[in-house]
């Protein structure tokens, strides 16, 4: 290998797996949601869709379940 490299007139590529790594989707969230994880990106540097992303992640890796109160 060499030492150094001239990276100069390297041309870039789109990954070609990272279709299939995330997917588009729309979900209505309410406002209280969203301005949570938002304040969470400001004290994290990290965008709130990614925190919202990492936080369901959590859920499914340690196979969280859902529990509903509905008061009668």
């Amino acid at each position: 290998m060499r030492k150094e490299y001239n990276l100069e007139n390297m041309k870039g590529r789109k990954n070609p797996y990272a279709k299939h790594l995330k997917k588009q989707v729309t979900i209505r969230m309410g406002v209280d949601v969203i301005e949570y994880f938002k304040k969470q990106a400001e004290e994290t540097g990290i965008p709130y869709q990614n925190l919202i992303n990492l936080y369901l992640r959590d859920c499914v890796q340690n196979d969280r379940k859902l529990t509903l109160n509905w008061d009668s």
